[in-house]
């Protein structure tokens, strides 16, 4: 087997800003969002239809939905899926450190 000498280096959580595309920081909390609406329509065993149905959505808007297709979809519309899914979705906000730049919008799942 030949040794190869690629570099690795630790990139960025957020592979839409590894990637330098536009507005990263929003589309990576989209698809956080939207991977937690895909974890909760598994979990509750639902068809795409039935997530559909309870989102005020198409089935197939569902399918592009979780096929990554989220661009056109708000953040707030995405929380109003969660929260038709049975979350409850809380914002936060707290200050942060003087001089320690902007801050940023992160999501995160609690468990009950």
């Amino acid at each position: 087997m030949k040794a190869s000498n690629a570099e690795v280096h630790v990139g960025n959580p957020n592979i839409f800003a590894e990637l330098g595309l536009p507005d990263a920081e929003n589309h990576f909390l989209k698809a956080q969002i939207v991977a937690e609406v895909y974890r909760l329509v598994r979990e509750q065993k639902l068809t795409q239809a039935k997530a559909g149905e309870a989102m005020g959505v198409s089935q197939p808007e569902v399918s592009r939905l979780f096929k990554g297709h989220f661009r056109e979809y708000s953040v707030e519309r995405l929380m109003n899926f969660l929260a038709a899914l049975g979350q409850e979705v809380e914002i936060v906000s707290r200050p942060l450190p003087q001089d320690s730049g902007p801050g940023h919008i992160t999501f995160r799942h609690a468990t009950a």
